[in-house]
């Protein structure tokens, strides 16, 4: 592997020009198809479940209700001393129920709530129900307009009139606080390099890596019924590693340079080594991304699998592009304050005057015990929130509080009950019944007879008459744990029912459908962790030559993802510090975070675990103490690991700053996890538990040893062979002091 690239490297280094025109040609025809591709879909669906059986159920047999169509509530609520009864204020209800076409090309119904009882007890508010045929982010930007304009008339009437569901849903799109994040890479960069030229390089990169897998995802949105969010975390994730693995490679480079070698010799070495480093890291990030397929929701899988595609794509740019730049900016990369830098650590290096990394590992070799105790003692207390874990999906009672959806769902809460805004749709199927409607009857009764059920509505039929659907309303929002049990009561009482008359049952709604999503994310989890888990380890064998290494790697990662998850619950779910974060509604943590964080943050923690541990192995395999090899490991990589978790922090935090409540959700749960991982477990107790195992930690079974293929991750292979066969002709200048010669022409 680490041959290959090398010969890679070198070769992307000498055709720089023809390297960077294919990337650049990419990125303009990704442009291109995305500009002209469809818009995104946003169906959702949980196959096997109860809920989607449902839904399935009612869009066969009642054609043209559209189940999963966007749906809008306008909302009318009554001056104080004033009822909706009052001539005046229906006559401007009646106007927007005239005004919203019912049977257009994309509204499919539209409720006059006069006709329907759509009233509150007291009478101050009303609501019109639009249903329509197209899901959300198909909506046409005029049917938007035309709704918000609409509204706006309305309340020149005296109303206060509010739009909720989620036919207004906006796009999640970058932000302030995403280009604050960004930005605070850069600054980093160029501390950790000391060059513009060098800070610069990781960016471009990054963001040409980014720019052409957002632009695929966006040209295959429509034809893949891609989610809204989906290119957003593409373009997270992509950011943090794409950075992050050119970091590396840059670094290498000039650790290269700074040895003698002439540029073209030091670009292949980096690709051959960090190069290795960065391809089996990528390799890890996408297999936990792929796994999420093992959990079987459509939706996950396909995000998954784009953010995948993105760290693909960060991947080859990082060994194609990455040394194509170095082609053109040669030495550069090294600027003056650079080298003299540079020649300070290598006298920082001598015994004498160690660097800060040097110093660290002292440290934690000193007391490796303690170091490992009071690491894991300080996660297990950061872990003790993540046990009162609740897990559901966000409607519109955890927008911001400025926006017409909130309002509106907070108006129809007051009037109406807190359980109004997400009602239980009951579903009967009559066919095989004797008699159908006694049956609808005793299921109707049932489900009033449950505690904690407020309303039931009388029973709709579709045309056959072999259907029928109810409306239970509960007592609680739909958010709440006490909501989530009532479906399962409801259940209950229908399938009794259901088993006398020899019919079927099935209770659904988007209130039903988010606890059966939250079931099937926590029954999912264990197995996803098996899959990933396992695949991990033992790619982490082929790379370490060794048991206890991967195996205290993926123990890491384990405490660090708990920790993560209670830093999660203490400040979304019990509201500590939510103001600071900008948190307006506390509640469950969205369902799909838990898993997907665990498969983001595995992969990233292996990304520092590579990186970092194969410093100490190289150093191992060339005949160091176990010991001096965690030192040595330290002195040459703590510096640029530090500098790439503090990079993934925050372009991570950046996106903690969104409006979008997911994404707000998983940038935070990801910077947290990447510091607990980075800082604690890889940076601590890593070399902790390498200390206190001294030579077993790289021990393997001889039978094992012979079985598993030798990758040369630490490119000592590569590195014997350049002795052998070049006798140090790729070498440059042996001063290291000699910096002033011509650069290699670009």
């Amino acid at each position: 592997m680490a041959t290959f690239l090398y010969k890679l490297g070198r070769l992307a280094f000498r055709r720089r020009i023809y390297t960077a025109l294919v990337w650049v040609a990419l990125l303009a025809l990704s442009g291109i198809g995305a500009s002209a591709a469809a818009s995104a879909g946003s169906s959702f669906s949980i196959p096997g479940t109860e809920a989607q059986k449902a839904f399935d159920l009612i869009d066969e047999r009642f054609p043209g209700s559209s189940v999963d169509g966007a749906v809008a509530r306008v909302v009318f609520k009554a001056p104080e001393g004033q009822t909706m009864a009052s001539p005046e204020n229906r006559a401007t209800v009646e106007e927007v129920v005239k005004a919203l076409p019912a049977g257009s090309d994309q509204i499919g119904q539209v409720v006059d709530p006069y006709k329907a009882n759509a009233i509150s007890q007291d009478g101050s508010t009303a609501y019109v129900a639009v249903s329509y045929k197209v899901t959300t982010l198909e909506l046409t930007d005029d049917t938007r307009t035309s709704l918000e304009d609409i509204g706006a008339d309305a309340r020149k009437s005296g109303l206060t009139v509010e739009i909720g569901g989620d036919a207004l849903q906006a796009i999640p799109a970058a932000g302030v606080t995403e280009v604050i994040g960004v930005a605070i890479a850069a600054v980093v960069l160029v501390i950790t390099f000391g060059s513009l030229i060098a800070a610069g390089l990781p960016l471009v990169t990054a963001l040409i890596g980014v720019g052409i897998s957002v632009s695929v995802i966006a040209s295959l949105a429509g034809a893949m019924d891609f989610d809204s969010t989906t290119s957003v975390l593409a373009m997270m994730i992509g950011l943090a590693v794409g950075i992050d693995y050119a970091l590396f490679i840059v670094s290498r480079y000039r650790s290269e340079l700074a040895d003698g070698h002439e540029p073209e010799e030091a670009a292949g070495r980096a690709a051959g080594t960090a190069g290795s480093a960065v391809f089996f890291a990528g390799l890890t990030v996408v297999i936990a991304l792929v796994g999420l397929a093992v959990v079987n929701i459509p939706m996950l899988t396909k995000m998954g699998l784009a953010a995948a595609g993105t760290v693909v794509v960060a991947v080859l740019v990082a060994l194609t592009l990455v040394p194509a730049v170095l082609g053109f900016a040669g030495k550069r990369v090294l600027g003056k304050k650079a080298r003299k830098k540079l020649e300070r650590e290598r006298v920082a290096s001598t015994p004498g005057k160690p660097n800060m990394g040097t110093r660290w590992a002292r440290f934690v070799l000193r007391r490796p015990a303690v170091v490992v105790l009071v690491g894991v003692v300080g996660l297990g207390v950061a872990a003790v929130p993540a046990a009162s874990l609740e897990m559901g999906l966000p409607d519109n009672g955890s927008q911001p509080t400025s926006t017409t959806q909130r309002k509106a769902y907070d108006i129809l809460s007051d009037s109406f009950g807190p359980g109004f805004n997400g009602p239980l749709v009951v579903v009967v199927d009559l066919k095989g019944a004797d008699n159908g409607e006694a049956t609808v009857g005793q299921v109707s009764d049932a489900v009033k007879g449950v505690k904690d059920v407020v309303a039931v509505t009388p029973a709709t039929y579709n045309e056959a008459g072999d259907t029928a659907m109810i409306t239970a309303v509960p007592k609680d929002r739909p958010s709440s744990v006490d909501t989530e049990n009532l479906v399962h009561s409801v259940r209950d009482a229908g399938g009794e029912v259901a088993s006398d008359a020899g019919v079927k049952v099935l209770v659904t709604g988007a209130t039903a459908l988010n606890t059966d999503f939250s079931q099937k994310m926590n029954d999912a989890l264990l197995p996803y962790l098996a899959v990933v888990v396992g695949l991990a380890f033992l790619l982490l064998m082929l790379i370490f030559r060794s048991v206890l290494v991967p195996l205290k790697a993926a123990l890491g990662f384990l405490l660090s993802v708990v920790a993560a998850l209670g830093a999660v619950v203490a400040v979304f779910q019990w509201g500590w510090l939510s103001d600071f974060f900008g948190i307006e509604q506390t509640g469950p943590v969205m369902s799909m975070v838990p898993i997907f964080m665990v498969g983001t943050v595995f992969g990233l923690a292996m990304d520092y675990e590579v990186f970092l541990v194969t410093r100490m192995r190289e150093a191992y395999v060339h005949g160091e103490q176990p010991r001096e090899a965690v030192e040595t490991g330290f002195r040459h990589g703590a510096r640029v690991v530090t500098a790439a978790a503090v990079i993934m922090m925050a372009v991570f935090a950046g996106f903690a700053g969104s409006g979008e409540s997911m994404i707000k959700l998983i940038g935070f749960s990801l910077a947290v996890a990447v510091f607990f991982d980075a800082f604690v477990v890889r940076m601590a107790i890593v070399p902790a538990v390498l200390a206190l195992l001294g030579d077993k930690a790289w021990w393997l079974p001889r039978w094992l040893d012979r079985l598993l293929p030798n990758v040369d991750v630490e490119g000592d292979q590569l590195r014997k062979t350049l002795e052998r066969n070049t006798h140090g002709s790729g070498r440059g200048p042996d001063s290291d002091t000699d910096w002033n010669k011509p650069m290699a022409r670009v």
